[in-house]
């Protein structure tokens, strides 16, 4: 088989291999189905990954198209297949991105149109019981490896059990879901609520084992340590980057800034601080939303003024990519915004979703313009529904390629884009959007500090010569951005649980302005922003030294 075969050929088998990633990208018929997160299904999944990277690394290109392709195959595969050889997959268990979550998540995306969709729904329902066991089985096997996760992550994921089994006062996830089932049969709606009760009744359980049996054995240690952490790196970045000059670098720019922001500030309100213009804002009614259902119709909003006015100016946007849901997350997630691409065929569009405390009633609008930028158009957004429809790529490239530096770096230069397009005039929407731009730096700083546990340098203003602990990464992130305490409550037990992943943002950004910088130098009088965009964009998901060399070229 040549590159593109073999890689759309991966994307068929892993797919069948792991029933909630395929539901997740719209491939397949595999809605019925659960994946397997026993030990047993990790090997088995390793195993295709270490056939096809065998297959392609073996396979000739005959065109540039093949061979920017197998370089895309083989860094994400050799990437995915080193998480599984250092056993990262097997103990895999935090509060954002892991298989509690991802067992979950995947109903949010299932069609509820017909009686022929709940009859799925209900038959995935039946099997998510089976699919916890395999992750209890795979815990206690990192475990008894020495591999267990932090206590941390252990005990918040348990309290993210609890919302979804409703045992914190609320009703179940699964619960509500089926409550939604009308007009269908009688015998349907039985078959629905015992599967319901019986998911519900196993996240109990998982939740019920988390704090009895593996709280016991879990390390009180968050940090992981240089080793592990770049291994992590890797993954998310697709590049093999120094964290120590990262970590330098992110103080350059946290510095940078912040001073443009307390410039912006100080426009807001004569002599304010950061927080003290924050507090402005947030009393200002011209940026308040009320109630859930308005903030939900206030990014819907939102974002199709953007979608509408970057059409054909800008961008290059097929109708398809004109359509993107914007919706309130369901309850038990961490705070923040999150974006789900579109199936192969469009027939279920981008969504934006946003998760809130279930009691929050009162919304700032001025923090999140950028957000609906960074989550939509000219985001993720139009980012990831750009390759989905780029049909020149294989199915690999189009549905599975994406690295969190490419995407994430992607998305925050989305955000400073639309700032230099205009569309961030407001001083109160610009703060909102240097605020974003701060907390990001402030990631690169926090999590690479507190996993290696580095020293905080003199100059800085912040327990100089002190080393990095949990503690002092939140008191950070309160003090020194404006971002609302609950999501940054929610961003410190993120970091500790997803080494890595967080400095994706900034550094992404870094190369995706640096790669833009290159070409105007190269093009000079010829260059071409939206040209540049449009074959950015259309070359798919990549890791960040291969989109560099490739934007090089």
């Amino acid at each position: 088989m040549n590159v593109h075969e073999i890689s759309d050929q991966f994307v068929d088998d892993y797919a069948a291999a792991d029933p909630d990633l395929a539901v997740s990208l719209g491939v397949g018929d595999h809605g019925d189905q659960v994946t397997d997160y026993s030990p047993e299904g990790h090997a088995a999944r390793a195993a295709i990954l270490r056939k096809a990277l065998h297959d392609m690394e073996a396979a000739e290109p005959t065109n540039d198209g093949e061979r920017v392709a197998k370089a895309v195959f083989t860094e994400r595969v050799g990437n995915e297949l080193a998480l599984h050889e250092a056993g990262l997959d097997v103990a895999s268990l935090n509060v954002i991105a892991s298989p509690p979550q991802d067992l979950r998540m995947v109903f949010d995306l299932m069609p509820t149109e017909t009686t022929e969709h709940w009859e799925t729904i209900a038959a995935r329902m039946a099997r998510v019981p089976e699919a916890l066991d395999g992750v209890r089985a795979s815990l206690l096997a990192a475990s008894e490896a020495g591999r267990a996760p932090a206590l941390r992550q252990v005990t918040k994921v348990a309290e993210q059990a609890d919302v979804w089994a409703g045992l914190s006062g609320g009703t179940g996830f699964f619960e509500t879901l089926v409550s939604k089932a009308e007009g269908v049969p009688e015998s349907l709606q039985r078959e629905l609520g015992k599967a319901a009760r019986e998911a519900q009744e196993a996240y109990a359980e998982l939740a019920g084992f988390l704090r009895a049996e593996l709280a016991p054995e879990a390390p009180t240690k968050d940090a992981v340590g240089e080793e592990v952490y770049r291994v992590h790196s890797r993954y998310f970045l697709g590049a093999d980057l120094d964290p120590r000059e990262s970590y330098e670098w992110g103080w350059e720019e946290f510095a940078r800034v912040e001073r443009e922001a307390a410039e912006v500030a100080e426009r807001i309100k004569s002599g304010a601080t950061l927080a003290e213009a924050a507090a402005t804002l947030d009393a200002d009614p011209r940026y308040r939303v009320r109630g859930q259902a308005e903030f939900e119709a206030w990014m819907q909003r939102l974002s199709d003024d953007a979608l509408r006015a970057l059409r054909d100016v800008h961008f290059e946007i097929p109708d398809p990519i004109m359509n993107l849901e914007c919706r309130i997350a369901p309850p038990g997630g961490p705070v923040g915004a999150y974006y789900t691409g579109p199936d192969e065929d469009f027939t279920r569009p981008g969504r934006m979703w946003w998760s809130v405390p279930a009691d929050r009633e009162e919304f700032s609008t001025w923090r999140e313009v950028t957000t609906v930028y960074h989550e939509g158009v000219p985001g993720h957004h139009l980012q990831i529904a750009t390759q989905a429809h780029e049909r020149s790529l294989n199915r690999f490239q189009r549905m599975i390629a994406m690295t969190s530096g490419h995407a994430e770096g992607w998305a925050l230069y989305a955000e400073r884009l639309m700032r230099d397009l205009g569309f961030l005039s407001d001083d109160g929407n610009l703060l909102g959007m240097l605020d974003a731009h701060l907390f990001r730096a402030a990631r690169v700083i926090v999590d690479t500090g507190m996993h290696l546990e580095l020293e905080i340098p003199k100059g800085t203003g912040f327990h100089e010569g002190e080393r990095w602990t949990p503690e002092l990464g939140l008191e950070f992130m309160l003090t020194r951005t404006i971002t609302d305490a609950d999501h940054v409550r929610d961003e410190i037990d993120r970091y500790l649980g997803w080494p890595g992943q967080a400095t994706a943002y900034k550094l992404g950004e870094r190369l995706w302005l640096e790669a833009r910088e290159e070409a105007r130098r190269r093009e000079g009088e010829a260059f071409d922003l939206k040209a540049f965009h449009t074959r950015a964009l259309r070359m798919g998901g990549m890791g960040l030294d291969t989109l560099k060399e490739l934007l090089s070229a």
